[in-house]
């Protein structure tokens, strides 16, 4: 059985001040919860002190981004090493706004999921195809190279530590949503890749997580997909109450 994890992707939002409200707040409504793996990612100026403010709970912290280098003269990047000292286990790599905003390619991104888990981090890789791709019938194309080029070489021993998060471009900050057929389809699908790249007992015991709109009334359908391991939230993460609603859907 595979534990749910839900992810807030606070992505470029909130001052110290207000993120640290914001996880205080998240970790009144379901820091006791164990029955769910519950992730904050603020920027990298709150990681600190968001670590510090659900310590004790059962709420891990998460980067949003991890260079491929432990130090030295990359201005403006923030190594893994960094982020474990700031106090967070997790950081998220491959988003889609990484990929088409800033230009992370495919090779990029799988030294940099390499180079976290080496380092010690856990990650959520994130996958996902744009409309144009999914409307030429290419979603299946696009999933397979993003997993098999973002995975290239990966130890099975560090597996456990990754979770992929797919988030088909399109239902990002769009309001639209993929149905639960939809997500369960490219779950299942890339499910079917991964036990190709490490075999189908690997691929059975890892986690994907549904990114793309996830809301209070629309995540216990979703979740309800056996494939459907849980979620990267990212608007609806903003608040407490939305986001401790759609990780109370994954219980």
């Amino acid at each position: 059985m595979r534990k749910p994890i839900v992810a807030g992707n606070w992505k470029m939002n909130n001052t110290i001040r207000e993120s640290v409200a914001l996880a205080q707040g998240v970790r009144e409504l379901v820091g006791s919860l164990t029955s769910v793996d519950v992730v904050v990612c603020p920027t990298y100026v709150s990681l600190h002190a968001v670590a510090e403010a659900v310590k004790g709970s059962n709420i891990a912290v998460g980067a949003q981004d991890a260079y491929v280098k432990d130090s030295g003269a990359y201005t403006g990047e923030i190594s893994p090493r960094m982020i474990l000292d700031a106090g967070a286990a997790w950081t998220i790599i491959g988003h889609s706004e990484r990929r088409h905003i800033i230009g992370e390619t495919d090779a990029l991104l799988n030294e940099k999921c390499r180079f976290a888990l080496d380092c010690g981090l856990k990650v959520m890789f994130c996958i996902g195809e744009l409309l144009e791709e999914r409307k030429a019938g290419k979603m299946q194309d696009v999933l397979r190279r993003q997993v098999e080029e973002g995975l290239k070489g990966l130890p099975a021993a560090l597996l456990e530590n990754l979770v992929i998060a797919y988030e088909p471009v399109w239902a990002i900050g769009t309001g639209e949503t993929a149905t639960p057929e939809q997500a369960e389809e490219a779950h299942v699908f890339t499910r079917e890749v991964l036990a190709g790249m490490f075999g189908r007992d690997a691929a059975q015991a890892m986690r994907i997580q549904y990114g793309g709109s996830v809301k209070p009334d629309n995540a216990a359908e979703l979740f309800s997909k056996e494939n459907v391991d849980g979620f990267l939230v990212g608007g609806a993460s903003l608040k407490a109450d939305s986001f401790a609603a759609i990780v109370k859907a994954a219980c």
